[in-house]
């Protein structure tokens, strides 16, 4: 009975969402992106890139070169025969079938020439911009005079009906070609992106396709294809033209009224009030944004609903440290600090898709969310002493050796727990993700409201320069935040000029210093007045350590937007060699103490560092322990 009343609670919330979609209109998002390469990195970010492009960013394509080298969008397209080709991965614990394994090859290079693309043109990097501009070149050249980009030869192209990487190939291909047009302004770029869209618009055409049918097997890539929505989405911010978010809105609810394996987006499941997560975490917290375009394409209340349904299942799977279950599913868990890991894919595809609720919204928790993703979750998948990233990771870990904090799983040979430049043995995802994540999160960083307001709406080393009423515009956050809550805003025009400037106050900020006049508006401080042609605004974040609890009563320490942990010495031990420099790392801990909590005893915040009393469980001995941020830490204890 209960069955039958939730299968037709479902298809009548379904009914309701066709039928209210075109009855309302779309709704103005709060905020305006700035064109890419108007923020650029200062300061510690800058050089953490720098070190970057010196190391596996730079040079993935000479760590893996048979995976980057493949001409899969050119000459080596796939045909209808075309077999999987070879790419030294370890296939135990993916999914079943080589359908997917044709394409991935397309998501490897793309997602990385993305990064490549975005942090040349952040950094100037002129060793750097020939590679790009070639790279470039012959992406051009390979389109067809139809207008077609992609993997696929001409028998094969838009014509499936099982596993396939079609959209998604173009999407991972299009966002790097999207930031090259918005930095550089390339006519010819512009023109091979709209053609490109055009293509797939006219051989799926709206309401009358069926692009995501893909039978009733897995289908990674057809459901990563979902994503095209992020090209359409920033064409019709660009252009202003309706078509590419209707284009958007049918694509989604294609996508949702089509069996798939990765269904957590799909209404059916969202207005399922017993329906817990269990995708593949990157594509989990990446399909947000297609839902987000679609609410904010048709203004349907239903979808807008199903918005803050789906962000309440997100939070839950994610911990302190921005960490979302991602290990590789989620398959009905929720986040804990010690037995779910999360993917490096995971914490870019939630940030981005944290970004774009920012800029549609205004929402500044969402900027909370994102700061703490970035600021965490990603530093703290990092090695601190190598150029080399974890594919997956845990908050409190107590060990790198391959598995989940030493778990042990027969007959599998599981080894996404260490630190690699490339992680072949797996799959070469999560390093092209790590190149892209610091040029998205700049990217958000400063955001425009209405004609003559500029947002800075994440806080970080950078440099802005826009312009706003044909005024040029430059202004310098001078800061070593989150390692320090002090920012300097250095403010650079050509002549006097009046503006509206807002700054986020973090929510964990409980007071603001600062000789400016502000207004508190929904979480901003609203400055406005006159400007000198050399002005600056000085502001200092204040707060104290403050303890957070999750789900199993275990508490963290926070300090601003960095999260504490006790870091765990630990040996290093080389694996697989890439090439001199660039190694696998694992980590095995020196001593196996574990803390708990306890409220004895005051806790400090000094010289960057927390200093509090916990109780070894070991020894059942009070001990004075320091906590360092958590993005400085390899194996470590964050929950106590």
């Amino acid at each position: 009975m209960r069955t039958l009343l939730m299968t037709t609670l479902i298809s009548s919330a379904l009914l309701l969402i066709s039928v209210d979609l075109y009855a309302q209109k779309p709704i103005i998002a709060k905020y305006q992106r700035i064109p890419f390469g108007s923020i650029k990195p200062s300061g510690w970010l800058k050089e953490q890139m720098q070190k970057d492009m010196a190391g596996f960013v730079g040079n993935l394509d000479q760590l893996v070169p048979e995976l980057i080298s493949d001409p899969i969008y050119a000459e080596g397209r796939l045909q209808k025969h075309s077999r999987a080709k070879d790419l030294g991965n370890n296939k135990e614990g993916d999914a079943e079938g080589d359908e997917q394994y044709k394409w991935w090859n397309s998501e490897t290079q793309s997602n990385w020439w993305d990064g490549y693309i975005r942090n040349t043109l952040l950094l100037d990097d002129p060793s750097s911009r020939g590679k790009v501009k070639e790279h470039i070149s012959k992406v051009l050249e390979s389109q067809d005079k139809d207008g077609y980009l992609g993997i696929y030869d001409k028998e094969t192209r838009y014509n499936f009906t099982s596993e396939n990487g079609e959209l998604w190939s173009k999407t991972t291909l299009l966002r790097g070609l999207l930031a090259y047009y918005e930095a550089t302004g390339n006519e010819q770029v512009w023109d091979a992106i709209v053609k490109a869209v055009d293509n797939v618009m006219d051989n799926y055409p709206i309401n009358k396709s069926n692009p995501f049918y893909a039978g009733k097997e897995f289908a990674g890539g057809v459901a990563h294809g979902l994503t095209f929505t992020d090209v359409l989405d920033r064409l019709y911010q660009l252009t202003g033209d309706r078509k590419y978010w209707d284009y958007a809105t049918f694509l989604y609810l294609n996508y949702s009224r089509n069996f798939s394996c990765e269904k957590d987006i799909q209404l059916a499941s969202i207005f399922n009030p017993d329906y817990k997560l269990q995708g593949h975490g990157a594509h989990t917290y990446e399909h947000l944004r297609p839902l987000l375009v679609a609410a904010f394409a048709t203004g349907s209340d239903s979808l807008k609903k199903a918005v803050e349904i789906y962000l309440s299942r997100i939070r839950n799977t994610t911990t302190v440290t921005g960490g979302a279950i991602g290990d590789e599913w989620i398959a009905g868990r929720e986040a804990d600090a010690t037995n779910t890991g999360y993917e490096y894919c995971s914490l870019q595809e939630l940030l981005d898709s944290y970004s774009s609720l920012l800029q549609k919204t205004g929402n500044a928790e969402f900027a909370d969310e994102i700061e703490t993703i970035f600021y965490n979750a990603a530093q703290g998948s990092r090695n601190p002493d190598h150029s080399c990233i974890a594919y997956l990771k845990t908050d409190n870990s107590y060990e790198m050796l391959g598995t989940r904090n030493g778990e042990v799983e027969p007959d599998r040979n599981q080894t996404r727990y260490k630190y690699s430049p490339a992680h072949q043995d797996v799959a070469v995802c999560c390093n092209p993700n790590a190149g892209r994540i610091s040029s998205y999160f700049l990217q958000s960083s400063w955001m425009l409201e209405g004609e003559n307001t500029l947002v800075a709406t994440l806080l970080a080393p950078n440099i802005l320069e826009t312009k706003i009423k044909g005024v040029n515009i430059k202004i310098e956050d001078e800061t070593t935040y989150p390692y320090d809550n002090h920012c300097v805003f250095r403010i650079h025009l050509d002549s006097p000029m009046h503006l509206k400037l807002k700054i986020r106050k973090p929510g964990w900020a409980i007071s603001v210093h600062t000789k400016e006049a502000y207004q508190l508006v929904d979480g901003y401080l609203l400055i406005e007045r006159t400007f000198a042609p050399d002005d600056r605004v000085d502001l200092e974040f204040m707060t104290n350590v403050e303890v957070k609890e999750n789900p199993n009563h275990e508490k963290s320490f926070a300090y601003g937007a960095l999260v504490y942990a006790k870091p765990i010495a630990a040996t290093e031990k080389k694996g697989r060699q890439y090439a001199p420099g660039f190694s696998d790392y694992f980590y095995s801990p020196e001593n196996n103490s574990r803390y708990t909590f306890t409220d004895q005893g005051k806790v400090t915040f000094k010289n960057g560092k927390i200093t509090t009393s916990l109780m070894n469980k070991e020894t059942q001995k009070i001990e004075k322990v320091e906590l360092v941020p958590f993005g400085k830490t390899i194996l470590r204890q964050v929950s106590f």
